[in-house]
């Protein structure tokens, strides 16, 4: 089979402030890398471990590990840990795959989304942690972070955090306005065409299209479009949850109660912070962002579970997430997992969670420290309880193909396309299944 090729895309990121997606060009041009003989570091030795002291490089935009580092180092005083932001999503991605195409500069740690790092393993570019004990944190990690990093009995990756999706909604915004808050999806129609019928210049939420909204939309309504056997995948948007997601999404686009805003835009956060935009189904990973970046909306926002098909049911989806992974060419293996583990599963893990991060690991999410923070910019709300107790609920069973990357770049041109008018969403859908599937057969795969 013909190795599949990482490839960059424009979805979001815990702490990421802002994205840009690949041109069409840019996308083409990575693609067209190849991987044959690149994973040099392949059977080389492991090196020395924290104890013994050395140097790593790692490459990672998680701001939470700037403590981290300095505490690890600050451990293991014979230990430099290089730190290195190479850019976000496409810019990481693509820095990432030329250090290993050409041999030269591959960092000794990378983080990798949950979606993005299938690509990289199938490509033989990061190593199986088993060999150094990863496989004895399996119960460290709740199921989706830890079923991310696994394939076919090894363990490509530690799981840094994770995404439990809940909805963010303006307080403010829903009193002034006479609106309930909604707990069901037909509530969030209902709402979102009373919000705008009572302010035009308000919008439930901002939607013009993005891939990882929508495949994590389709999780919580328990699709399961990707089925991956091997070298076989299969694509169906045609099951009962795609089709229940498509006909509410698809009457919120025609009656154009979505704000026509991207995400990470200075205009999406203006409309966050003056009201425009009055909630967000995202990660637990968004209120270091909401903190930082949209200080005008400080109080006025809270945290609810994420609507639901039926009422009283209790089902989510991740939305977000990455992984800390040793890519195969580094020649100091021991040392690098050394680091990922107290960053993932150590010491680090609590650091992070000071400095904002939500965690992957089941000890903390149930801790009563971490479920009785009290979230200032939330009104003093405990949102954390919300956020364990989706995470404590992720639909099981969904699963992204072997190259969601490379299919996440060209979801504008297909999909995208219902949000302007080219297309009904569901015609969207086809077409970015066709898309993703001429692509996977022109690596190698077997289309089911």
């Amino acid at each position: 089979m013909k190795t599949p090729t990482p490839t960059p895309t424009p979805t979001k990121t815990p702490n990421t402030l802002r994205r840009r997606a690949l041109t069409g060009a840019a996308i083409a041009a990575t693609a067209a890398l190849t991987l044959a003989g690149c994973s040099g570091g392949s059977g080389a030795d492991s090196g020395a471990g924290a104890d013994e002291g050395g140097s790593i490089t790692v490459w990672s935009w998680e701001p939470t590990l700037d403590q981290v580092v300095a505490d690890f180092e600050e451990e293991y005083p014979n230990v430099e840990v290089d730190l290195v932001n190479v850019g976000t999503g496409p810019d990481h991605y693509t820095a990432l795959q030329n250090a290993i195409a050409a041999g030269d500069g591959v960092p000794d740690v990378a983080q990798l989304e949950y979606f993005a790092l299938p690509q990289f393993r199938l490509a033989d570019s990061i190593s199986d942690l088993t060999e150094f004990g990863a496989d004895e944190l399996d119960g460290t990690y709740t199921a989706g972070p830890w079923s991310s990093v696994q394939s076919d009995g090894g363990v490509y990756g530690l799981p840094m955090d994770s995404g439990p999706m809940a909805m963010f909604y303006n307080e403010e915004v829903f009193d002034r306005l006479g609106v309930d808050v909604p707990t069901t999806w037909d509530d969030y129609l209902e709402a979102a065409r009373e919000l705008h019928a009572a302010d035009p210049d308000v919008y439930i939420a901002n939607d013009n299209g993005d891939p990882g909204l929508t495949t994590s939309a389709l999780w919580q309504a328990g699709s399961t479009p990707y089925s991956v056997d091997g070298t076989s995948v299969s694509i169906d948007f045609s099951q009962e949850g795609t089709t229940r997601y498509v006909d509410l999404w698809q009457q919120l686009i025609d009656e154009e109660l979505l704000a026509p805003i991207s995400l990470w835009t200075d205009e999406w956060y203006q409309g966050l912070g003056d009201g425009t935009i009055a909630t967000l189904n995202y990660g637990a990973w968004m209120p270091a962002n909401f903190s930082s970046a949209v200080e005008a909306g400080s109080g006025a926002w809270r945290v609810a579970p994420t609507p639901q098909w039926q009422e009283g049911e209790t089902n989510t989806a991740e939305n977000g997430g990455s992984a800390l992974s040793v890519p195969e060419a580094s020649e100091n293996k021991q040392l690098a997992y050394d680091f990922i583990e107290y960053a993932n599963a150590g010491d680090g893990v609590q650091s992070r969670i000071e400095n904002g991060a939500f965690p992957a690991t089941v000890a903390d999410l149930e801790s009563d420290e971490f479920l009785n923070i009290e979230f200032e910019y939330f009104g003093g709300q405990k949102a954390n309880e919300i956020f364990a107790e989706s995470a404590a609920n992720v639909v099981d069973g969904w699963s992204y193909l072997p190259f969601q990357a490379y299919s996440n770049s060209i979801f504008g041109d297909t999909a995208g396309q219902a949000y302007v008018g080219g297309a009904t969403l569901q015609e969207g859908l086809d077409d970015w299944a066709e898309a993703s599937a001429s692509y996977a057969e022109e690596q190698g795969f077997t289309v089911d």
